[in-house]
Formats: C-alpha cells, structure tokens, sequence
C-alpha cells in the first residue's frame, strides 16, 4: 500500500474499517504505510517540528464522531462487576466532578483491556469512562478536526500512566511502569538533538517533565510565554515540546491539560491558543504541527492494542488505548483520516528521519513515521482560525462532589445531569496523580530549577 493511501480515501483501509475489522496493531499490516515514498528530509519542507502532549483522553471518547475514522460512541454497552450492562452516554458536563478520574493505570489498563476484548470498562472504572463527548462540545477539536489530518490508529506508547508514556515520547522507552518519581537517566531526543548541533526547545507551563533528568535540561526549558514569543518572532527552533499547565491539576478540577477533572473547554482553549500562534507565526510555510495525548485516560475505546518492539519485552511492549492525535502543517492533507499504525515514537522517528538522526531504541527504530500522512508538494498555507475562548471554573472539592465508593458497583454516584447512572470509582486516583506532578515540581525547586512555590 503506498503512504497516500493509508490517507482517508484508501480503499483498502476504509473497506476494512466498514466490515468493522478492529485488528490488534501489530496485526495491522494493511494500515501501515510507506516510508520509502518519503522525499529528501533536507528538501522536505520541514524546517520546525512542534509537539503538543495533552492529557487523558482516548479517540473513541473524545473523536469517535468524526466522518471517516474508526470511531463510535453511541450505542455501545459495557457490563460492570455484577453484571449490569451500561450503555455509552453523551457527557453533558466538562469537568466530570461527580465520579471518579478514570482508573489508566498498568494493571487497570489490563483490566480494561480484558485480552483485547476492551470491555472491562466498567470493572475497573464507573460510567464517567464510558461517556463521551461530540464535536459540538469541542470548540477547537469539533472544528480543526474535521479540517486537517487526524490519525485513528495512533496509540499511546504503552499500558500505563502519563510518566512511563511521556518518557517514550522523550526516549522511546520507559524505566518505570507507574508515575513513581524517581530521576532518570534514559537517553533522549533532546540528546541526539544536541549531539547533531540540532536547535531544540522544550516549552512549559508550571512545571516541567524535563526535570525528571535533574538539571540536565534546564538549559532548553523554557517558559510557555517564551514559545509564544519565540513564535510570533519566527524564532521557533527545530525540534519544539510544548505542554500545558501540568501542576494545575493539583487543585482538582482548574487544569487545562484535559485530565480530569479539568474543564475540556480550557484544554480546548489552550490547544486554539498554540495553534493559532503556529499558524501565524513567519515560520508556518515549514512547520508540522503535532497535537496528541499521553495516553487514554482509562476512558472507553473498541479498537485493541497490539505489542511492539521493546526494551523490555513482555513488560512495557503493549501499547495503551488509542490517543486523539492531530498533524497540521502546510504539508498536511486536508480534512482527512489517516489510518496507520502510530504511536508517541512514530513522532521521533518523523524527527529522527528530518534532522538524520539515529534510532533511540528497537521502539522507534521499528516505528512508522508520522511523516508518512503528510502530502508535500506544494504548501498550502490557508489556516482557517476560531475563537476559543478559556472559561473559569471552580475546584470540584469546592462544588461539593466527588465520586467515591467501589470500581465496578454500577451504584449511582453524587449526579451531574445528563450522565445516566453513574458508578462509583476510585477517588484516590485522581488525587494521586495530580500529587506526582506537585512531588516533581517540589524536587526541580530542590535541586535549583527556577520555579516558584505556590504562593511564593
């Protein structure tokens, strides 16, 4: 199959996909494209490469409504631990306070994944990970979706948290199977970067993943207000990681990263935020665009994972559900589906492949390139813009709910409207979470980063 036609319109794929075939990854091999149609990387176009990680969502969740993916949302159910069948449910509240943050743990992952019947929802979880959202909820994916290239095969890493997936983002593998907080040594991209004499940034809110290696990144991390300078003034370098504001979801429910319980409406805003500043910035004529997750959120999706090659086999090689993962770019095709196999280091490969760098490890060695969706030729500068505004919201402990009680009860939670019967779930994982990201920010200021204590 040739790299265009993985594109929507493929006939191959698109027939698969209305049969209803839902092929593990690594079974996949109809969807994988062709690297070896790729032009020349140095006379590729692409001079800027910028990657937005966001938080917690899965495709089906959040863009299992968008024509011509492997999407769907309604009508489907999922039994919970006493049997009681659940049906999926439109979502009628962006924050979610009333349940439980969704369980996207290694062993809840596995729960959910069930030997790849991706049914165990609702033993791990409570309906708050069986509802969804449609494009109407989205004032920036309902609307950039459906223009630029969207991928609905493009997984997280691995089965597991947001520090094992980032670091595969950063290093093409993990040390760590949970957000344990320890520093770590893996090589990264940023090393190879460095090694090539290759620009490269990494662009925080408040506090920064970077710090995991200690100092040894401080010198390219920077504030989020110097990405929006440096784009406006087409200084953006090569290689950009740009992430939102990560310590927010120490107060349950203000973050705008999409992990819940933070207001989807302010991770959409900051999405429009970036990619407005992209989109008008001088360096646009060569830019990519990358907007993905760090993994599913514990929220539902059909289509199940498969393994790929791993630095520790039988561990950390099955890949996590499937991420909302946008390409956009003057290369980028327009309002299309890309339906290969994808994961966080296809986006190192796209990166390794443009500044000719060598693979990390046998994951992104063996990894499709994410350069394969876009359309080169000539550019297509036209980026239609919308207005996203943030909104305010109060803290869910300040709203007076919570979820609470057993995973998988299938018992009616403290209600938002509109959900249907609500399950009750595990409380103590969202609080957890959201404390790695305080204990990570409180041992960067011990060991000299320049970031304020809160109310500092």
């Amino acid at each position: 199959m040739s790299r265009r036609e993985v594109l929507a319109g493929g006939a191959s794929v698109t027939g698969a996909i209305a049969a209803g075939s839902l092929l593990p990854a690594s079974d996949a091999r109809a969807n994988e494209p062709n690297s070896s149609a790729l032009p020349n990387p140095s006379t590729s176009g692409i001079d800027h490469i910028v990657v937005v990680c966001m938080e917690n969502r899965s495709f089906d969740h959040l863009l299992g409504w968008l024509p011509g993916a492997d999407g769907q949302q309604a009508g489907l159910s999922y039994r919970d631990a006493g049997g009681t069948a659940h049906p999926t449910h439109h979502l009628t509240t962006t924050q979610g306070c009333a349940w439980a943050d969704p369980d996207h743990s290694y062993s809840g992952g596995r729960t959910e994944y069930n030997g790849g019947a991706c049914d165990g929802w609702l033993l791990a979880n409570d309906v708050f990970s069986i509802g969804y959202y449609q494009a109407g909820d989205l004032p920036f994916l309902g609307n950039a979706a459906p223009v630029w290239t969207v991928c609905d095969r493009f997984f997280a890493s691995t089965m597991g948290p947001t520090f094992p997936n980032r670091l595969y983002l950063w290093g093409a593998q993990t040390d760590r199977t949970s957000n344990t907080f320890t520093f770590t040594s893996v090589p990264t991209i940023f090393d190879r970067l460095a090694a090539a004499g290759v620009s490269r940034r990494y662009y925080y809110s408040d506090v920064p993943f970077s710090a995991l290696w200690g100092l040894k990144y401080l010198g390219v991390s920077k504030s989020l207000d110097t990405f929006f300078a440096d784009a406006a003034s087409g200084r953006l370098p090569a290689v950009s990681y740009v992430e939102p504001a990560l310590f927010l979801e120490v107060a349950d429910g203000l973050s705008n990263d999409y992990h819940p319980h933070g207001d989807i409406r302010n991770g959409e805003a900051f999405l429009n935020r970036i990619y407005h500043a992209v989109t008008t910035s001088p360096a646009w004529a060569r830019t990519v665009l990358v907007f993905t997750f760090d993994e599913w959120g514990g929220f539902f999706d059909r289509v199940p994972p498969g393994t790929a090659p791993d630095t520790k086999p039988g561990v950390t090689d099955l890949r996590g559900f499937r991420i909302p993962t946008l390409v956009i770019s003057p290369l980028a095709a327009r309002g299309t589906v890309a339906h290969g196999v994808y994961d966080h280091t296809s986006i190192l490969k796209m990166i390794e492949w443009r500044f000719g760098l060598a693979p990390l490890t046998p994951r992104d060695a063996a990894a499709n390139n994410l350069a394969d969706v876009l359309a080169f030729g000539a550019p297509n500068l036209d980026a239609p813009q919308w207005n996203v505004s943030s909104v305010f919201v109060l803290p869910c402990g300040v709203q007076g709910k919570a979820g609470s009680g057993k995973a998988g009860s299938g018992k009616a939670g403290a209600g938002e409207a509109g959900a249907g019967k609500a399950g009750a779930g595990k409380a103590a994982s969202a609080t957890q979470e959201n404390s790695d990201w305080a204990r990570l920010r409180d041992e960067a200021i011990k060991i000299g980063w320049p970031l304020r204590r809160p109310g500092g």
